[in-house]
């Protein structure tokens, strides 16, 4: 099940994310308009589902989190842009990658 949205996932939509692989949630999240997209299978169905709702590329990056060892990623095929001066899977901007791990912090604070 993937949902998006603005606000902190609730305890029990973080029970519906962790369906598909458990301990792993996957995260999508524009870090400028703050909104992330969760529980997918795929990062880039989250992606396609931020850019629908009017996100622009460069702000869309993708990762996950770890529910048990609560350990935030930043790895994602979808992060693999050239143009945006990202040459791998990993964010490789610290300001960015600083961003989404507060921003996962706070979708998630039910965990953190």
């Amino acid at each position: 099940m993937i949902i998006t949205k603005s606000e902190p996932f609730t305890k029990e939509e973080i029970g519906q994310l962790r369906e598909l692989f458990d301990v792993y949630i996957k995260t999508v999240i524009d870090v400028e308009r703050k909104v992330c997209s969760a529980g997918m299978d795929r990062h880039f169905e989250g992606e396609e589902i931020l850019l629908d709702q009017g996100s622009k590329q460069s702000n869309v990056w993708g990762g996950g989190m770890d529910v048990t060892t609560k350990v935030v990623d930043f790895n994602s095929f979808i992060n693999i842009r050239p143009n945006d001066n990202n040459t791998s899977n990993e964010i490789q901007n610290t300001e960015i990658r600083k961003r989404y791990e507060e921003l996962t912090k706070y979708f998630f604070k039910e965990i953190f």
